[in-house]
C-alpha cells in the first residue's frame, strides 16, 4: 500500500557554533523520501552523460547510490545490502529502504553560488510493511537525520557523505554496474501493465545463451559476446497469440535478433542498440 509521507516532531537545536547551512544534493534528498515515515564493472561504451554535479564533483543524477550506514546521537547503524536511491535526469526519485521502495518528484536547479544543484521533493510517496532484516532503529535513525534541517554534502571518490548541522551523518557509495550475464533484465515494453506485457531477458554466459519472455512468447537464441558487441541468433519462440500492442512490443525486441547489437551498462541499466539505430533498454530485476 502507498501512503503520503509522514512528517517527524522537530528535534529540539542544540546549543552550538553558528554553522553556514547549505541545501541538500539530490542523493541526499532522494533518499530522505521513504525514511520519515517506512515502519520497520561492466561497460560496453563510455558512460559520459553531464548528469548534475554535486561536492566534490559528483555525478549525483542518473547514479544509483547504495546506502551504507546512518550514525545519529553517535550511534552507527548499517544499511541493509539492498538499501538504495537513484534520482534519474528527468527528476524523479526511486529506490528502497531494503524494505520499503519509494518513489518522489525531485526538482533540481542550480542557483549559480558555487555550492552545487538545490533539489526539492514533492508527490513522494513509499510503502509501508514491516520487514524482520530492516532494523526499524535503521529507518527511524535515517528518517531523523536527513528531514530535521540541512545536509552539508562531502564527495571523495565513490563515496558522499552527507552531514546535518548537529553531526549526524548519512554515507553513500556509488553502487556497482550489474552484470551481462546471469542479471534478469527486465525490458522496458509499451503496453505492459502489470505481469501481462513483461518482458524478461537472461544471458547465460558458459551457453552462450539468451533466453526469457518476451511481451507474448518465451523465447531463446544464440548470444556470443565480444568487444561490447552481443551477436543474437535467430530466436526460437512459441506461438501465443496475443492483443494487438503487446504483439507489435513483440515484434519490435524480435527485430534485435539474427543480427549484432551493440550494448552498454550503467548500473542497473541495459542498453541494446541494432544496427539501424533502435534502442531497446532493460533494468536489472530487484
Amino acid at each position: 500500500m502507498y501512503r503520503q509521507r509522514k512528517q517527524y516532531g522537530k528535534k529540539q537545536p542544540r546549543t552550538r557554533k553558528p554553522q553556514r547551512s547549505t541545501t541538500l544534493t539530490v542523493a541526499a534528498v532522494a533518499a530522505l523520501v521513504p525514511f520519515a515515515a517506512a515502519c520497520g564493472s561492466e561497460k560496453a561504451a563510455d558512460d559520459s552523460g553531464s548528469g548534475s554535479v554535486g561536492a566534490g564533483g559528483q555525478r549525483v543524477t542518473g547514479v544509483r547510490w547504495s546506502i551504507d550506514s546512518v550514525t545519529v546521537d553517535g550511534t552507527t547503524h548499517r544499511a541493509p545490502d539492498t538499501a538504495h536511491v537513484r534520482i534519474d535526469d528527468g527528476g524523479r526519485a526511486a529506490g528502497s529502504t531494503g524494505c520499503n521502495s519509494f518513489s518522489a518528484r525531485a526538482d533540481v536547479q542550480d542557483e549559480g553560488d558555487g555550492d552545487g544543484p538545490r533539489v526539492r521533493l514533492s508527490d513522494a510517496m513509499f510503502t509501508e510493511k514491516a520487514c524482520a532484516k530492516t532494523p526499524a532503529g535503521f529507518e527511524k535513525s535515517l528518517g531523523r537525520a536527513l528531514t530535521t534541517g540541512p545536509l552539508t554534502p562531502k564527495g571523495e571518490g565513490e563515496r558522499l557523505t552527507l552531514t546535518t548541522a548537529d553531526g549526524d551523518t548519512v554515507r553513500l557509495s556509488r553502487s556497482e554496474d550489474a552484470s551481462l550475464h546471469g542479471t534478469r533484465w527486465v525490458v522496458d515494453t509499451p503496453g505492459q501493465k502489470g505481469e501481462k506485457g513483461r518482458a524478461v531477458l537472461t544471458f547465460d554466459q558458459d551457453a552462450e545463451t539468451v533466453s526469457g519472455r518476451l511481451p507474448c512468447n518465451r523465447v531463446n537464441a544464440a548470444a556470443t559476446v565480444s568487444d561490447g558487441r552481443i551477436t543474437l541468433g535467430a530466436p526460437s519462440t512459441t506461438r501465443m497469440m496475443c492483443e494487438g500492442s503487446l504483439m507489435d512490443a513483440e515484434k519490435r525486441l524480435l527485430a534485435l535478433f539474427d543480427s549484432k547489437v551493440t550494448y552498454r551498462i550503467d548500473q542497473q541499466t541495459l542498453t541494446l542498440t541494432s544496427e539501424d539505430g533502435v534502442t531497446v533498454r532493460a533494468a536489472a530485476e530487484q
